[in-house]
């Protein structure tokens, strides 16, 4: 059973930073890519950024290009993000998933079953 577990969320003022973490388990997660998305009230869940297998490659979805970073640690089936220079309408619950193969340009596809997310609060 697949399963991502998500953490290091919280309350930070505009302009903070946060690094959220992704532990992925009973599955093949290591030759897969891993990505981020988000999801605010009201709103359907969007991508974030994602990262290729080996963190050779990302892409960011433009609303938090030169922002965020995204990276992984591939031997401890991790995928991170380094959220700087935060901004209120980053609020969401953020959530990781993989993808099967890596999308050149283009956005990862989520392939696996959800995790319970990490809420990202940013207050003005």
């Amino acid at each position: 059973q697949v399963q991502l577990v998500e953490s290091g969320g919280g309350l930070v003022q505009v302009g903070g930073s946060l690094r959220l973490s992704c532990v992925a388990s009973g599955g093949a997660f290591s030759t897969y890519p891993m990505g981020w998305f988000r999801q605010a009230p009201g709103k359907e869940r969007e991508f974030v950024a994602s990262v290729s297998w080996n963190g050779g490659s990302t892409y960011y979805a433009d609303s938090v290009k030169g922002r965020f970073t995204i990276s992984r640690n591939t031997a401890k089936n991790t995928v991170f993000l380094q959220m700087n220079s935060l901004k209120p309408e980053d609020t969401a619950v953020y959530y990781c998933n993989r993808d099967t193969r890596w999308r050149i340009n283009a956005p990862l596809i989520p392939q696996s079953s959800w995790g319970q997310g990490t809420q990202v609060t940013v207050s003005s």
